[in-house]
């Protein structure tokens, strides 16, 4: 008669050191599976219970000490060794293949029918994993979570625990937890989603994460849709409150990969998600990803070389520009769009990505600064300033404007269009833009003259700031040829010139004589219109003051006028060819001066 009282068993680890496990005597099977409060079918835990194995109910079970034990013992000694990553497991056949179907094909298999060792290289979760599967086998307690379920869904798999082995199997336990507690909860997909990272490919091919996605964005649709009205609440100017109804699950979706990233905010857009909650997400993962994204101050472009880049940061760009909201209402920040353009350029994307994001900035070229426009050149050693890309998204503006005006009837975007006042402001913009990046040393003149070039001339109302560009810009490149000065110096229209402008540019000794010239006939011309307009103001003013009608003035007054005038003119044109004839003496000076 056998003994009832407990053994004391001894195995040995890897490591040599012997260790001790208390196997109880008989033991009555229950699977517990943890299921979420917020899913379907009740807040319960879930009891799965099984019998033992006739063949062992004679015997003890053994007991599983802890993950990392090497040797389970029973009254019945263990008859087949199964290696994991190097760990052993000394366990009996008949459980394991009375649910397994891997392990029961691979003994019937073998050319020895006494086989005792089987080793499984690639199993889904490593030894942990396999421990829970064999106590399932064994009929023994653990837990399934939303932390282990993956694995043990794919382990599975990977052991074809079915149903035509055994009823109620560890397969369709699994799949029970996932329908009925995963599919419901959307803190557990994510969970879940993230542990399939390290199982792919099985993980797909038993199709845990799209049943993840799927419940992710179907939970978020389904939470702000309840949440509806304390959003609405929250607007009212509690700040406390607001932040309160930010979606909790924007942080959570920044530890997914990029691929399943990419594929949970796809299934968000289509299922209703609103673009502004995708916004906050997509800006909180390239936050998370993208070191150094909200930084819009100049890198060092020898970063590019030295590792500090990943080479996944590129795909990280690209999907993040492929996932923003195509509609061109959508309120994506604009300081955003031009951090994602500079790892853009930095992180070597694609042509097309860096095309979409400048198209996406010129749609509100209008409200950005210029701080914005400063994007840094990432070659090394030349141009300190990106002048190719602000060109792009200025040719895009500029389109933007042509389809506008036809939408709206009008043939051009020129002075009286919708899109005139938008037109001027981006003038300013790229005037000063101009100043800035004027005192580079490595700036050619055709890059420069490129985008004066691309503005009309009802772009601008005054010209005094591409005056001052261009003032800079002959400052910084004293070595300019004549011809190249002229050239630079025929975008300006002295008639647009404000008088403090007019005054520098009379005494700039740095813009060619013909430019000086009209500047001075010009404002000759505006001092005469000025005095002439302001005398007959003032005489007509004063006739209807008195209350008597104005008279008409004689063809005689009249000629005698013109040949005053026309004696005025010829006095200035006098003056100014005795000034034109000092400043060529001057200009023949200075150059020989320079060249001595």
């Amino acid at each position: 008669m056998k003994s009832k009282r407990k053994r004391w068993c001894s195995s040995r680890s890897s490591s040599g050191r012997r260790k001790s496990f208390r196997c109880c005597s008989k033991v009555k099977v229950k699977v517990k599976t943890r299921r979420s409060s917020g899913g379907g079918g009740g807040g319960g835990a879930e009891m799965v219970s099984a019998n033992l194995l006739s063949s062992l109910d004679r015997s003890p079970t053994p007991t599983f000490c802890n993950p990392f034990a090497n040797r389970i013992f029973a009254d019945v000694a263990g008859d087949i060794t199964i290696i994991i990553d190097g760990d052993s497991f000394l366990l009996h056949k008949f459980p394991l293949v009375s649910r397994s179907g891997k392990i029961r094909k691979m003994v019937a298999d073998a050319n020895d029918s006494n086989i005792s060792k089987l080793e499984f290289i690639d199993l889904p979760g490593g030894s942990g994993i396999f421990e829970l599967a064999a106590k399932y086998c064994y009929g023994m307690n653990f837990e399934i979570t939303s932390t282990n379920v993956a694995s043990l869904r794919c382990a599975a798999e990977y052991l074809e625990m079915t149903e035509d082995y055994r009823e109620e199997n560890l397969i369709a336990r699994t799949e029970t937890y996932l329908n009925e507690v995963v599919a419901h909860s959307l803190e557990k997909s994510l969970e879940v989603l993230s542990c399939c990272e390290a199982l792919l490919p099985l993980a797909e091919k038993v199709g845990i994460p799209r049943r993840c996605v799927d419940a992710i964005a179907s939970n978020a649709c389904k939470e702000q849709l309840v949440s509806g009205l304390s959003r609405f609440d929250c607007d009212k100017g509690f700040a406390e409150l607001k932040d309160a109804c930010l979606e909790w699950w924007i942080e959570d979706l920044s530890a997914l990969r990029i691929d399943f990233y990419r594929r949970v905010v796809s299934a968000m857009g289509r299922s209703g998600v609103r673009p502004d909650s995708i916004i906050g997400s997509l800006m909180h993962y390239a936050e998370v990803s993208l070191k150094g994204i909200g930084k819009p101050q100049i890198w060092n472009p020898a970063r590019k070389n030295s590792g500090m880049v990943g080479n996944d940061q590129s795909e990280v760009v690209e999907t993040l520009v492929n996932l923003l909201p195509t509609e061109k209402s959508s309120s994506t920040p604009l300081n955003f769009l031009f951090g994602l353009l500079r790892m853009a350029i930095m992180a070597d994307a694609t042509l097309a990505c860096r095309f979409e994001l400048e198209r996406r900035i010129a749609f509100r070229l209008e409200m950005i600064s210029l701080d914005d426009l400063l994007i840094p050149s990432a070659q090394t050693g030349g141009i300190l300033f990106d002048i190719d890309t602000v060109h792009r998204i200025l040719v895009h503006f500029l389109q933007r404007m042509e389809e506008e005006n036809e939408d709206s009837g009008f043939e051009s975007e020129g002075v009286g269009s919708p899109s005139h006042g938008s037109l001027l402001k981006v003038g300013r913009l790229i005037d000063a833009y101009l100043a800035e990046i004027a005192p580079d040393p490595y700036l050619s003149l055709d890059k420069f003259t490129a985008i004066i070039d691309l503005l009309h001339d009802y772009a601008r109302v005054i010209d005094d700031g591409l005056y001052r560009a261009i003032d800079v810009y002959l400052k910084a490149h004293p070595l300019l040829t004549e011809h190249e000065c002229k050239k630079l110096c025929k975008f300006i229209d002295c008639q647009k010139l404000s008088q403090e402008a007019c005054n520098h540019a009379a005494q700039n000794d740095r813009l060619p004589v013909q430019m000086v010239v009209r500047v001075l006939y010009f404002e000759q011309l505006r001092l005469k219109n000025a005095l002439s307009g302001s005398s007959g103001d003032g005489f007509m003013s004063q006739k209807l003051s008195s209350g008597f009608t104005s008279a008409a003035i004689s063809p005689r007054d009249t000629y005698a006028s013109l040949r005053r005038e026309n004696r005025e003119l010829k006095l200035e044109i006098s003056r100014m060819i005795v000034r034109l004839s000092d400043l060529e003496k001057e200009q023949l000076f200075m150059k020989q001066g320079m060249i001595d």
